[in-house]
């Protein structure tokens, strides 16, 4: 995957296609086209070209944590990483609520300044902040994988997989579920990839196939359970109970094929596509950054809502996805070098 010292880009793609599905998902949930949808007593095209538009953040969120799994567990995290990361987040969590308070768009509340301080109340639906705290938990999880037998790890991985994937999928059984547990079963399974490679993981073909068969059904589920949901009177969301969340099992089985599928491509390096992939952790910090930036980007900025209401949410819906990741991509690759030049500078 490396030629020279230097990462190929095909995994670095496969990790900017899981932002932009991160983007659209948010695009459709966070901004109340799910409730639009809900008031139609029949689901129109636009309707359903929503629907399937959003599918995908739950299952971005695994093809993430998969990429870090696969690279790091047979690497070290070291001070200086985490260090970055966490100061990303903090960087934005701060920026971000001063111009809003500053601004006059958002009031002093208690709440949202102790979230800004310490972004870690909460390990359940909170990406970024659960992502940091699992990181921290890498070299516990490196000495584990690395003390098992292929078949030890074969069947702890088999055992996470059926208590926290099949029973909550197809059982409606109530597992006690949140990120941090969830990343370190993703990171069993990318670590079983990486140690223990296997013809079907590395033929393009097979992996092709598999996430092709993945992606249509996870699509066929939505349409189908959408159409029912409105058949029977319950909530649109309905419709997205098989990737609803990361750890059901067509958001885990589209994310694995994918994964595979991008580990086999051999499209070399790209400096371009390496620079935007570098600052996808920064996109998710900036437009996912806190209940006030959801409100003001979707709702108020976007409009996305009066975009249904107008017929063209089709148009819409794409070019301000690609128009908020671009932005946010800018953004962050302007601070980086902005750091950069900066610590340059201090030397000189």
């Amino acid at each position: 995957m490396n030629s020279g010292g230097v990462r190929s880009s095909n995994i670095e793609l496969f990790r900017i296609l899981s932002m932009l599905m991160i983007v659209a998902h948010h695009y459709v949930v966070n901004s109340g086209l799910i409730d639009c949808i809900d008031t139609q007593a029949s689901l129109h095209f636009q309707d359903y070209f929503l629907l399937l538009f959003g599918w995908g953040g739950k299952t971005g969120i695994n093809c993430f944590v998969l990429i870090t799994g696969y690279f790091m567990c047979t690497s070290n995290i070291t001070k200086e990483k985490f260090c970055k990361l966490l100061g990303e987040l903090y960087f934005y969590k701060v920026v971000i609520w001063c111009l809003f308070f500053f601004s006059g768009y958002q009031s002093f509340s208690i709440g949202d300044f102790l979230e800004m301080l310490f972004p870690f109340f909460t390990v359940a639906d909170n990406f970024t902040a659960c992502f940091l705290l699992f990181y921290l938990l890498i070299p516990f999880l490196n000495k584990l994988i690395h003390s098992l037998t292929e078949k030890e790890h074969f069947w702890l991985m088999t055992w996470c997989i059926g208590v926290y994937v099949v029973l909550p999928s197809f059982a409606k059984a109530h597992v006690v579920f949140n990120y941090v547990t969830w990343f370190s079963i993703l990171y069993v399974i990318a670590s079983y990839i990486r140690l223990y490679p296997k013809e079907c993981f590395n033929s393009t073909k097979i992996t092709g196939f598999l996430a092709g068969v993945s992606l249509l059904l996870s699509w066929m589920s939505i349409i189908v359970l959408a159409a029912f949901s409105r058949m029977i009177g319950k909530h649109v969301g309905l419709c997205y109970f098989f990737v609803s969340d990361s750890n059901k099992i067509l958001a885990l089985t589209t994310g694995i094929s994918g994964f595979l599928f991008f580990k086999n491509l051999k499209i070399g390096y790209s400096r371009r596509i390496n620079t935007i992939a570098a600052a996808t952790f920064g996109v998710l910090c900036i437009h996912a950054n806190s209940d006030t930036m959801r409100r003001w980007l979707w709702r108020d900025i976007c409009n996305n809502v009066d975009a249904y209401n107008d017929g063209v949410i089709v148009v819409h819906a794409i070019a301000v996805t690609l128009v908020v990741f671009g932005l946010c991509t800018a953004i962050e690759v302007f601070r980086t070098k902005l750091k950069e030049y900066s610590k340059l500078t201090r030397r000189v």
